[in-house]
């Protein structure tokens, strides 16, 4: 194991978590929730069958943060009240009693939600309409929604949802949270020049396309218990647009990250489709590696890290403190033990997703496989 054996060194994030290793599971959305958010015995199994293979770190899938335009998906979790807060405590729990640390991923769909039994519309930072075609595989069809540019009463529900969700996080059990700031979710949107057209306080400069994320970082940190910890997730592609890339190129990541490592959080959480590659044209560091050089707390790298020796190669040259992985974990829940025991990994195997990437569809498959 020698090339792997930093992947099996301890962290610690922020004062109050130590994670056994450096191997996290990435957020993945499994939209095999209770119609009204709640998690499920199933859900329970399947966090815990990470913990149980030797995963330091679990993330959860996104989970939405209020009752009015945050969810995204159908049978998504929520932390929106106090009866899904209850149901997650089973879950963490589960993963606990294995040593693993477990963190909720906060989710503002925004204009990306394609299922929201809460809300008949959707809002986002500005009335334009999303790239591309809602995801079939969590039950969605055709183009997006125009969204209904937000208010600053609606920015205000969202800040608060986040805080609340934060909070019941916390007293579910939750060792921490990640602020999904990624992927072209409300914070991204606010984020992203072409989908804020604003011209007040959270539109025009990229400090003031910050701003909403800057909130709400400080809110969640305001409204948790000191020692609990506060990730952030970061991307330059969105679901619905793979490749993009900011504008400003590296000159945009620094402002971007030093901004990020300014605010109360514990890790960042970057996400490219390789980590390994470039951020930029052909030559020059990666994403995680930018992070790394602008923020004074640990970099957590995601992006077909399930070769170990990627994996592996993103610490050895100092990218990233940590690495999560998404297809590798789906592949094998107990990915960590097995590269440790020399065991073979087998390859993502795209069936598990389709026709819906939820937890009945992928146990069914393995069923049909015979495994």
């Amino acid at each position: 194991m020698g090339a792997h054996a930093a992947l099996y060194t301890p962290l610690r994030l922020g004062n109050g978590l130590r994670l056994a290793n450096r191997l996290a599971v990435a957020p993945m959305t499994r939209v095999s929730a209770t119609a009204d958010g709640r998690a499920t015995p199933q859900m329970a199994d399947y966090y815990e069958a990470y913990a149980a293979g030797g995963f330091g770190l679990v993330i959860t899938e996104g989970v939405y943060t209020d009752q009015a335009h945050a969810q995204g998906y159908l049978f998504q979790p929520g932390l929106a009240d106090d009866a899904q807060r209850d149901a997650w405590r089973p879950v963490v729990d589960r993963v606990h009693a294995h040593g693993a640390r477990i963190v909720a991923q906060l989710m503002h769909a925004g204009a990306l939600s394609q299922g929201n039994p809460h809300r008949a519309t959707t809002k986002g930072p500005s009335a334009v309409l999303p790239r591309g075609q809602q995801m079939t595989f969590y039950r969605g069809a055709g183009p997006y929604r125009l969204p209904e540019a937000m208010t600053d009463q609606d920015i205000a529900v969202a800040v608060a949802g986040f805080a609340q969700a934060a909070r019941r996080a916390q007293q579910a059990g939750f060792d921490g949270v990640e602020i999904h700031g990624a992927n072209g979710y409300l914070l991204d949107q606010f984020l992203t020049d072409y989908t804020n057209r604003r011209a007040d306080r959270y539109g025009g400069s990229l400090d003031n396309r910050l701003r909403l994320t800057v909130e709400v970082i400080q809110a969640v940190r305001q409204a948790t218990e000191p020692g609990f910890t506060v990730g952030v997730r970061s991307s330059q592609g969105k679901v619905n647009d793979f490749t993009h890339k900011w504008p400003g190129a590296e000159a945009d990541a620094a402002q971007i990250f030093r901004t990020l490592g300014a605010q109360p959080i514990d890790y960042l959480h970057t996400t490219e489709f390789e980590a390994w590659r470039p951020a930029f044209g052909a030559q020059g560091p990666s994403l995680a590696a930018l992070a790394r050089r602008h923020v004074p707390v640990p970099v957590l790298a995601n992006g077909s890290l399930h070769d170990p020796m990627a994996a592996a190669g993103m610490m050895a040259r100092d990218e990233a403190d940590f690495v999560s992985l998404g297809r590798g974990a789906l592949t094998h829940a107990d990915w960590p033990a097995r590269l440790r025991a020399g065991q073979p990994l087998e390859s993502f195997d795209r069936e598990l997703l389709a026709p819906i990437a939820d937890l009945a569809n992928a146990a069914r498959h393995r069923k049909g496989r015979g495994g």
